[in-house]
């Protein structure tokens, strides 16, 4: 009894760390809190049972009734007996809390907040797995089962995380199982009394086997392996069109396919804009109609998050689209607000879990209740579709600013919501505050400062748009990006955000669609050539504003404004009615170079410093060089295989030095010739290479081989069962065996004889009796080389095991008190 409970206490331990990919998900640790009292609960319900002695369906339902009572205490009804008795009402509580948990499960992404219903369920959940775990591996005995159980929670996050769970979790749990099974083995071998080693040596009980400690270290490799082979980078293999948001620091030419769904907050727009853009076709991507006259970018996405690799994307969470809050009113001279409807398209090609939406918008139809919107991020997603084949209409609020009604923008305070979420935080890089301090000079309002940054990305600064990049020496991207001057617009969005964050104003990088050229009426058909990404900047009562520092001749379709002109105008701006200027035209840009310089430079998008080229690199020489790798690791063995006959039967055969009658081989009265001179070690190292040659082949081709007879026995054997019908092959047979006979027992070995030409003929009629997997297996991947092979790593296996095993037996028996003592002898 003891021995179960001890068992018991693993179990619940195991479960616990099994529980550990959880960790993922959640924000904070009070799940695992929760969880634990759970367990703890459970555990101790079973070990009441158990020391009853009550049956195995008492202690089933004891471990329920455990579960039952530590629900109830963590998530009451106040209703409840004693605080910890559930009633009625706990339980249709509990059904609220279930109903509540899907609910949270559409609205909130990982990493999720601490609600009830989401924690009740995961209570739940690992309460549950713990009666399972005890059931298996205490009361069924079958600990291995408890795995199916255990594996059932790690599936959570893996089927909520789009690319991959941290691998950290995964090592935990894996320890929890291999923990239990270890525990159980123990106890099974206590079970037989005291152990002795096989010099008579009593065992410790803590004092591990060489066989445990060998499964130990196949199970750590194991679980090595396991976490380690996944992250191995595949040539050519990369995600779809939004998968991880890399920032800054990568520049990930992405695949340009799209994702399906999953959760916004693990992709990565700047990879997905880089491949989409490189793709060598032009892919139309949406189709938006509105009846606003020169509308802005359509946009999908932000990254507001700013790490010394770059920006990211932090996880959204909203409330149903459905439901969309009424778009802020803003008043004041300089302020312009107007409303618009718009209809958007998307084609089978964009599927991600973020739709396409012009800023602000005020109500959506034709989206169901799986979408959500972020009011603070501005964008629509979803965690459980994506965007290919939508159609839907919403009404959405335009607003335009002039300089004046920007510049009067008071600082933000130091207590703003956006200012605590490290919305103006960056890395520290001296060369970027440096710049920033310098651009700022002087200037006292917001906006003045914003201008002063987005105006430095002007060509009077030396900067040019370019689609392939310059690499740096500084170690830093943004600092490369910023010497060398040259890029493309996600380098420019994310460098003036930066800057803008350096001078402790809130920015971030935007993510969506120029309008382009292929205008019909008042539809705009969007395609890859289109992706942008430019740079909003949070000012106080106003809200977030764009600005594209992008310039202008790089970007099909860019649109300027009165707060953020066109830098490299040679003439001022004219303001349009709405204080935004119509699109500008590409191919008359001042910066043009050629009538197609707008169309050999289309915006390509990446993350800073990013040295992506103009077209993306064909995939098909990784996968050439990858099959190349595979066929040639597949031949090694037939190679070796080659390699050692060759060099077994490699030697002409040693020259007789006198002749001697040898009845018994060929036919009658047949002559043999014998060295009796110096050739005699030549002579048997030829016989014993051309028999291992021969047991090599019998194992190629499946043929009995036992090591306890003599080769001419052997050689019977074989010329009876395998080789009867062979002539040739008989007397090649015998020819073997007698040499391999001789080399071994007699004085003078047999030589002067064709060994080489006796394989061939013996290895041609197992051949042709052999069928043809038999055949195809002994030269692709001949048994003998990997039989030597499995025999190599289980001898080393063995002696690194002894090895170990010695210095540790050392280790542990080594006393300073028996140096001390010998020392004082001497």
């Amino acid at each position: 009894m003891t021995g179960r409970r001890h068992l018991g206490l693993v179990a619940a331990g195991a479960t616990l760390l099994a529980a550990a990919p959880l960790s993922a998900i959640f924000e904070r640790w009070t799940w695992l809190i929760d969880a634990a009292i759970a367990v703890a609960v459970v555990a101790g319900a079973a070990a009441l049972a158990r020391a009853l002695r009550a049956p195995l369906w008492a202690q089933v339902l004891g471990m329920l009734a455990g579960l039952a009572l530590a629900l109830t205490w963590l998530f009451p009804s106040g209703s409840e007996l004693l605080a910890i008795v559930p009633t009625p009402t706990t339980f249709a509580h509990f059904g609220e809390l279930l109903g509540g948990s899907v609910q949270d499960m559409r609205s909130y992404g990982v990493e999720v907040p601490d609600t009830d219903p989401l924690l009740f369920i995961t209570t739940l959940g690992v309460g549950s797995v713990a009666v399972v775990v005890d059931l298996l591996a205490v009361g069924l005995r079958r600990p291995a089962l408890a795995g199916l159980p255990m594996l059932a929670i790690y599936s959570v996050p893996v089927a909520v995380y789009v690319d991959s769970v941290p691998p950290v979790p995964f090592v935990i749990g894996a320890a929890g199982y291999l923990w239990l099974l270890v525990a159980d083995n123990v106890d099974r071998v206590r079970r037989f009394g005291r152990r002795f080693t096989g010099d008579g040596r009593d065992v410790d009980v803590w004092e591990a086997s060489p066989l445990a400690a060998a499964g130990r270290r196949l199970a750590v490799l194991g679980v090595a392996v396991a976490v380690l082979l996944p992250l191995v980078p595949v040539p050519g293999m990369n995600g779809s069109l939004l998968d991880n948001l890399g920032g800054g620091g990568g520049g990930g030419n992405g695949n340009g396919r799209a994702g399906q769904g999953g959760n916004p907050g693990r992709i990565d727009l700047f990879a997905a804009l880089s491949g989409r853009l490189n793709e060598s076709e032009v892919v139309d991507l949406v189709k938006v109609t509105t009846n606003e006259p020169s509308p802005f970018y359509l946009r999908f996405g932000v990254a507001d998050e700013l790490r010394s690799d770059g920006f990211r994307v932090t996880n959204p969470s909203g409330k149903p689209v459905r439901d969309l809050p009424d778009p802020a009113e803003r008043v004041g001279p300089g302020i312009e607000q107007r409303r618009y409807q718009a209809t958007v398209e998307t084609s089978r090609d964009l599927a991600m879990p973020l739709l396409p939406f012009y800023s602000e918008p005020a109500n959506v139809e034709d989206l169901n209740a799986n979408w959500y919107y972020d009011n603070d991020r501005q964008i629509v997603f979803s965690n459980r579709e994506n965007s290919r084949g939508k159609r839907y209409s919403f009404e959405y609020v335009r607003s335009t600013y002039t300089p004046a009604a920007l510049r009067n923008s008071r600082k933000l305070p130091a207590d703003h919501p956006l200012k605590r979420r490290q919305q103006t935080a960056t890395p520290p890089v001296p060369e970027v505050t440096e710049l920033v301090t310098r651009l700022i000079r002087g200037k006292t309002t917001e906006y003045d400062k914003v201008r002063a940054i987005y105006d430095y990305f002007s060509a009077d600064n030396g900067f040019s748009y370019r689609l392939s990049t310059e690499t740096g020496t500084s170690g830093q991207d943004i600092v490369d990006f910023l010497t060398n001057k040259v890029g493309f617009c996600q380098q420019y969005a994310a460098a003036m955000a930066w800057l803008v964050r350096a001078a402790n104003i809130p920015a971030r990088v935007a993510f969506g669609f120029t309008n382009g050229s292929n205008r019909n009426g008042d539809t705009y058909t969007l395609t890859n050539r289109n992706l942008h990404a430019w740079t909003e900047v949070y000012f106080d009562e106003i809200g977030w504003v764009p600005f594209d520092a992008t310039p202008a001749y790089g970007v099909a379709g860019s649109t300027r404004s009165a707060w953020a002109p066109d830098t490299d105008a040679p003439d001022p701006i004219t303001e349009s009615p709405g204080g935004v200027d119509p699109p500008v035209d590409p191919d008359a840009s001042p910066g043009a170079v050629g009538s197609d310089k707008a169309d050999e430079d289309t915006d390509t998008g990446l993350s800073i410093g990013s040295d992506t080229p103009t077209e993306q690199a064909p995939v098909w020489p990784w996968w050439a060089a990858g099959a190349l790798a595979l066929l040639l690791l597949l031949a090694v063995p037939a190679l070796r295989r080659v390699a050692l006959r060759r060099r077994r039967g490699g030697r002409a055969p040693a020259s007789a030095a006198a002749t001697v009658e040898d009845v018994g081989v060929g036919p009658a009265g047949g002559t043999r010739m014998v060295v009796v001179g110096g050739d005699a070690d030549r002579a048997r190292a030829d016989a014993h290479a051309a028999w291992d040659e021969l047991l090599d082949t019998l194992v190629d081709y499946r043929v009995r081989i036992d090591r306890t007879e003599t080769p001419r026995a052997t050689a019977d054997r074989l010329v009876q069962d395998a080789l009867s019908s062979h002539a040739e092959a008989v007397t090649a047979m015998r020819l073997l065996g007698r040499a391999e006979e001789r080399a071994r027992y007699a004085r003078d070995p047999l030589t002067g004889e064709p060994l080489a030409p006796a394989l061939r003929a013996v290895r041609g009629a197992l051949a042709a009796d052999a069928d043809r997997r038999t055949r195809l297996l002994a030269a692709v991947l001949p048994p003998s080389v990997l039989l030597r092979w499995r025999i190599a790593m289980a001898d080393t296996s063995a002696r690194l095991v002894a090895v170990v095993g010695q210095a540790r037996h050392r280790l542990l028996r080594w006393n300073p008190r028996r140096v001390i003592a010998g020392r004082t002898a001497h």
